[in-house]
């Protein structure tokens, strides 16, 4: 696959596409749905989710920075993602006691749904982190594909900035990102267990 470009060209932009509709679109909409139905439960889930989803954005500004190492935050965001959805045994066993309502089918299906986008995300990722740690490759043409659409959204969204700017707003966003992804499991982890409600 690495050695044909047209190829990963139609994978990366599918990739793209549904990103925006699993990790934006959906949750977006489910985060505002369990808000206006009261959800406590799936609300916090959502939070956490997009908190822990943001790797993914920052993930876009380092590829608009065009360095390499976006793509082990590519992957690392896609086995965290799942992580956060089903690590909290109390929100879990909280939702599975909830009336088995419209929030909570959607909710659940797009959970699933989600995972499963994920894990084979993992494994197209796994297939092209070698990008990540040879210049030569990462200057390839089945490398730089991956970087397009972040480039195309920097374009429409970006256009008075430059680049470079922007791939250093992805260096900060990622070493808060780590600040506090460290704190998490380093004080917070052993305080409160897998008990989210206990923050």
């Amino acid at each position: 696959m690495l050695g044909n470009p047209s190829a990963v060209l139609s994978l990366v932009w599918t990739d793209y596409r549904l990103a925006l509709l699993f990790a934006v679109f959906i949750p977006l909409t489910l985060l505002i749905w369990s808000w206006v139905s009261k959800a406590e439960a799936i609300s916090l889930v959502m939070i956490i989710y997009w908190r822990v989803a943001s790797l993914l954005a920052i993930t876009v500004y380092l590829m608009i920075g065009g360095y390499s190492f976006s793509f082990i935050t590519a992957l690392a965001a896609k086995i965290l993602i799942p992580l956060s959805l089903w690590f909290w045994a109390d929100l879990n066993e909280e939702i599975r006691e909830q009336p088995k309502r419209s929030l909570n089918l959607a909710f659940n299906a797009w959970r699933w749904a989600m995972t499963v986008y994920c894990v084979i995300g993992t494994v197209v990722q796994i297939v092209f982190l070698r990008c990540a740690f040879s210049n030569s490759l990462f200057q390839g043409e089945a490398c730089q594909v991956w970087l397009q659409p972040s480039v195309a959204f920097a374009s429409v969204f970006h256009a008075n900035f430059e680049s470079g700017f922007l791939g250093i707003m992805g260096i900060v966003s990622l070493v808060l990102y780590a600040a506090y992804l460290g704190y998490f499991l380093l004080v917070k982890l052993g305080r409160q267990g897998r008990s989210a409600l206990n923050q």
